[in-house]
Parts: structure tokens; C-alpha cells; sequence
């Protein structure tokens, strides 16, 4: 049995989504004149333009493409791509983690499209990428959230390319180099490295998406909430502050402090390489211990932000799943009862281990000062 860890993480915090607030975060640093303004009105549009002006100049997305604000965060930004842009050509799902086939099921079940092909691998894998079609549309995760499995690069999708590819890359943008001309679509939400409030996500749409919303529209009905064009007019007002729903002029000023901050660590590089040396700092610790590894099975593709951990110990490989996963439960509520450490369990579908949330609001320190809690939160309980 190993001593208890005496030294505790300042911010003990290390959720996936709503992720860590910035360092120094403080509600008292956020304007408060754009609240209880209409969105429509001109203040509190200026500050929508804000956070589609810094999002598009911080992550150095093309000139031509347009960026907007997009209700039901993430997963509203990236069903309105689907529904909005779907059914033209076939389409090529890729699936290695729980929203990945989420949005299978979507197309499935819902769009229900014919012409699919589903390229799924299991949790800690990434599909085969010389099995797709790049003459259908391609929808795919750049970080597996739940799996901590992320692309490497974004170099297995060509350049003349005649379907479109539509990016889910909410627990990557900000932390990972993003190829913009590889991707017609891309959508992320504040909540993740922004470590900003839930409310409304963000898209990315290249010219070639702009002209698909001209040119083609969907056979089936689609809600306001999802509708980026109106009988094959590209809505404008989306990217000019003009949201589809009303949103929450406080969660938009806390977007506006984080990317203020993203700007003063030096951008979109600054917060890439916070990222990075949080995953470093595990990797190190991991290389020392014999019981525990990354979910992921090819170091090439280890996601900085989600970071998934597996115990391999065969003491704990003999227990069924349930067994395992009441093991973890218990490890967590050890250090939550410590306060060391909150919302690391995996997540609900994935194998039963850990995720440590290592984006840029997260410190190095506090993830140096966490892992000798777990280890000492696992022989506690093998004991």
C-alpha cells in the first residue's frame, strides 16, 4: 500500500464538458451591460460579432469560410450541418466512441439514408480511413470524447474530394492543429477548451458547404433550430450575430473572457501547447506504472484533451464489467470525498477506467499533483 498523497490539486476539477474555467476565471470579470438586452439589439449583437470575429481570427480559419453561433451547443451545430446539407450524395459515417454513433443513429434512423456505409471500430481504435468513398459526404469526429482516441492529422482526406466532409470537433478545436481546407464543415461549443458555459455551439462552413446550401435542399422537413438555408438561400444573419434562438447574453460574455484569454497565452498555439504538456505529463507517469495505460492502442493518435485511461492490472481484468465498473466508482468517490479530484470516471458507455480532462484551462501542476491520488485511490480499494 503506497502513502497517501499529502499535496492536493488547486482546482480539482477535471470534467470532460462543462469543462475547468480559465485560470484566474471570475465571474466579477465579466461585462454585464449586454444582459437583460434583447440579442437583436445593437450592444449585445456587437458582442455576438465578438465571439464569432476572435473565434475566426484565434483559430486562423480561412477568410472565405463563414463562422456562426449555433443553439444546442456542439450537438446543435453538428445536427444542423447533418440535416441541413445530408442526402445530396451518399454518406460515409465513421464511428470510434458513443457520438460518433450517435450520429450513425441519426442518419440512420432519423435522416434514414440509403446510401450509407458505416466505418465503425471499437473504443481505443480508429476506423480503416483506405475503405472511404471520398465521392460521398464523410462525417466524422477529429477527438473521440469518450474515447480518448483522436486523428492524428487530417491527411488521409483528399484534396479533390467531391463530397463533403463534416467535422465534430468539439473537444478539439483550440487543442489540436486543425486542418481548415481538409474540412467543408466544422463545429465545436464553448464548453470544452474554452472552458466557457453550455448554451450555444459554434460552425465553420467552407465555400464548397456555402454552395451545396445554394445549390441543394433536403427532401425531408427541417426544424428552425437546424436550418441553415431557406429554399437554397444560405441564412446570413447566422454569421453576422443574428442567431437562430435567443441566447444567453451571460454565457456569451463568458465565451468573450475566454477567448480573451486564449489570445493572451498566445492563441490558438498557446492553448495547443497547454494541451500537450497536460497529456505529457501523463504519458510520463503512465511509462512508470505497470497497471495502468491509454485506452488508445496507437500513441499516434492519444487525444491531449480527453485523456482515457484503462487499468490493465489482472487482478482487475478477472472481474466482470460490473464488477470492474463498482471498482472505479469507488476510486472515485474516494478522491471526491478528498476533494482531489472531480468528474474523472469514464464516461457511461466506454470500458470502465478513468478520463482526465487535460485542455487548456486545466493546469500541468494540478494533473502532476492528481495521479498519485488515483494510484493511491486503486491500492486502496485492491486492498
Amino acid at each position: 500500500m503506497i502513502k497517501k498523497p499529502t499535496t492536493k490539486p488547486k482546482n480539482p476539477n477535471f470534467s470532460s464538458g462543462p469543462c475547468a474555467k480559465r485560470p484566474g476565471w471570475n465571474i466579477q470579470n465579466l461585462k454585464t451591460d449586454s444582459l437583460g438586452r434583447s440579442h437583436r439589439a445593437k450592444l449585445p449583437k456587437q458582442r455576438l460579432v465578438e465571439v464569432i470575429n476572435l473565434s475566426k481570427q484565434l483559430l486562423k480559419i480561412p477568410a472565405d469560410y463563414k463562422v456562426g453561433i449555433i443553439a444546442g451547443s456542439d450537438t446543435g451545430a453538428i445536427e444542423a450541418a447533418m440535416w441541413s446539407l445530408l442526402g445530396k450524395t451518399g454518406v460515409e459515417v465513421l464511428a470510434w466512441e458513443s457520438f460518433g454513433s450517435d450520429w450513425v443513429k441519426d442518419i440512420k434512423e432519423q435522416l434514414k439514408i440509403k446510401n450509407l456505409t458505416i466505418h465503425q471500430s471499437d473504443y481505443g481504435d480508429l476506423p480503416d480511413f483506405q475503405k472511404i468513398n471520398f465521392d460521398n459526404d464523410i462525417v466524422f469526429n477529429w477527438n473521440g470524447t469518450t474515447s480518448g482516441v483522436c486523428l492524428p492529422n487530417a491527411d488521409w482526406i483528399i484534396d479533390n474530394r467531391k463530397g463533403l466532409t463534416i467535422c465534430d470537433a468539439t473537444s478539439a478545436v483550440f487543442a489540436m492543429e486543425m486542418d481548415w481546407h481538409k474540412l467543408d464543415v466544422t463545429t465545436w461549443s464553448w464548453q470544452k477548451v474554452l472552458g466557457g458555459e453550455a448554451a450555444h455551439g459554434m460552425i465553420a462552413l467552407s465555400p464548397k458547404s456555402l454552395e451545396r446550401l445554394s445549390e441543394y435542399q433536403p427532401t425531408w422537413p427541417i426544424p428552425k433550430i437546424f436550418r441553415l438555408a431557406n429554399n437554397k438561400k444560405v441564412i446570413e444573419g447566422i454569421f453576422k450575430g443574428e442567431t437562430i434562438n435567443t441566447p444567453s447574453m451571460l454565457c456569451v460574455e463568458d465565451a468573450i473572457d475566454a477567448l480573451n484569454w486564449i489570445q493572451s497565452i498566445g492563441g490558438s498555439k498557446g492553448s495547443i501547447d497547454k494541451s500537450q504538456s497536460n497529456l505529457q505529463v501523463v504519458k510520463t507517469w503512465v511509462e512508470t506504472k505497470d497497471w495502468i495505460d491509454f485506452l488508445a492502442k496507437d500513441s499516434s493518435t492519444l487525444s491531449s484533451t480527453s485523456i482515457c485511461l484503462k487499468i490493465t492490472d489482472p487482478w482487475f481484468l478477472e472481474l466482470s464489467v460490473d464488477q470492474q465498473q463498482l471498482k472505479i466508482k469507488e476510486i472515485n468517490s474516494l478522491l471526491d470525498k478528498e476533494q482531489v479530484a472531480f468528474d474523472i470516471n469514464a464516461y457511461r458507455t466506454a470500458p470502465p477506467g478513468f478520463r482526465i480532462w487535460g485542455g487548456a484551462t486545466v493546469e500541468s501542476s494540478d494533473i502532476e499533483t492528481l495521479l498519485p491520488w488515483i494510484e493511491w485511490g486503486y491500492q486502496s480499494i485492491k486492498e
